[in-house]
């Protein structure tokens, strides 16, 4: 989308109750996580879903070696999967929870699609507090546009990075609308406000930035 006006963006995700930051690139992401946001939180737990943004902070690292916290990692190969999909259960009840987002509305709508669910059942409920790490890259006119936006870029690309699954996206580029047992589009969310306010924190970044 061209000629995006973020502060107008932000304007509109602050009116929806979410609190956000405005990060000029990646690094600044970083700071503001640091110095802003984790500095005003108090939290015993943390663990994240999957974000190509949020993994390129480096914020994970800082995090899994802070010892007066709890590091709920459910993306830990070592672990079988039913110990993973436990502690995605767990994470539910983290203090916080760092992901990114699939699409954000000019109405400050935050747009989503997951495929077990783990990523934005914490950003729905659960979690004391959330943090998106989202590249304006991701903002979009409308629902339409986010919803076309994820399954002609997001879902085929995301999909594609992950070799262990088998989807018709990963060789046509372009959702099928498929049958697979690994299909990783199944749940839509569409976040129209932080409840409570500020629970959902933004990190709004002036790079585009993953998928």
């Amino acid at each position: 989308m061209e000629n995006i006006d973020i502060n107008k963006i932000i304007k509109q995700l602050e009116i929806n109750n979410f609190e956000v930051f405005l990060a000029k690139n990646i690094q600044s992401a970083k700071d503001i996580f640091e110095n802003n946001i984790l500095k005003q939180l108090k939290f015993s737990s943390v663990s994240f879903g999957d974000s190509i943004t949020m993994r390129k902070t480096g914020i994970l690292d800082v995090l899994r070696n802070k010892d007066s916290i709890e590091f709920i990692d459910t993306f830990d190969e070592s672990d079988s999967w039913k110990d993973q999909i436990n502690k995605r259960k767990k994470a539910l009840t983290a203090d916080l929870f760092l992901t990114g987002t699939n699409a954000i509305t000019k109405k400050g709508q935050l747009v989503n699609l997951d495929m077990i669910g783990n990523r934005v059942a914490p950003l729905a409920f659960g979690p004391r507090n959330v943090v998106l790490f989202i590249g304006k890259n991701k903002i979009v006119n409308d629902l339409d546009e986010a919803m076309n936006r994820i399954r002609t870029i997001s879902a085929p690309l995301n999909a594609k990075r992950h070799e262990d699954l088998k989807t018709p996206c990963q060789k046509t580029g372009i959702c099928c609308d498929c049958k697979s047992p690994q299909r990783i589009c199944n749940t839509w969310t569409i976040t129209e406000k932080s409840y409570p306010k500020n629970r959902v924190k933004i990190i709004l970044i002036d790079e585009e930035l993953g998928y």
